[in-house]
């Protein structure tokens, strides 16, 4: 007797739950897009290079290409569509608005998506390949434009705005109460004014 290759299941979706039937290939990714009508998460890649299908699964980053849906069944799916608070903008939203980390766009919703985990991340004390001292005794590393740039070197930009994208992370992060981004000019975090004066990614 052949093995069923679907299955019916139930994604928990910003908060809103949907069922329905999917082959078992299906990935998380065209779940969203062609199953759902969840757009704003980006086909790039589809090989898990490129990190503008990112979305949170349990508050943690995951590369929807690479996630089965069936895999996702039972667990808290977080898309850019569930980070706004109706119409008030997400920090980070804001921050990518007010500091231009974006130009065409079309890696926005993933940069996003990954901010806001590595926000969260940092703010635990997770250290990264760019922090000095990996120590627990350590204590949170300093945000600086290095560990920024390490923590979201999984999402590319085609267009280059990594200048700006550093710095709304940082002022997201400032605004999320971690501790003071360090290594930027003055008033770099949270002026636009200097958006553009740091190195790149």
């Amino acid at each position: 007797m052949a093995l069923s290759t679907s299955s019916a299941i139930t994604l928990n979706i910003n908060g809103e739950k949907h069922a329905l039937p999917v082959d078992h290939r299906t990935t998380l990714l065209d779940a969203l897009r062609e199953r759902l009508d969840l757009t704003g998460t980006k086909k790039g890649c589809d090989q898990g290079q490129c990190g503008a299908c990112t979305v949170l699964i349990d508050g943690r980053r995951a590369v929807s290409c690479l996630q089965l849906a069936v895999a996702a069944e039972g667990r808290e799916i977080t898309t850019i569509e569930g980070v706004a608070d109706g119409e008030t903008l997400h920090p980070v939203q804001q921050a990518f608005l007010d500091l231009d980390g974006y130009q065409c766009g079309y890696c926005t919703p993933g940069q996003i998506c990954s901010a806001l985990a590595v926000i969260e991340e940092h703010a635990a004390g997770w250290p990264s390949a760019a922090s000095a001292d990996v120590r627990p005794e350590a204590g949170v590393p300093p945000l600086t434009p290095e560990e920024i740039r390490e923590r979201m070197s999984g999402n590319l930009c085609r267009c280059g705005a990594y200048v700006s994208i550093v710095q709304a992370v940082a002022r997201a992060a400032a605004a999320h109460g971690a501790a003071s981004p360090q290594g930027f000019e003055a008033g770099a975090a949270g002026s636009a004014g200097s958006a553009g004066t740091e190195a790149t990614a």
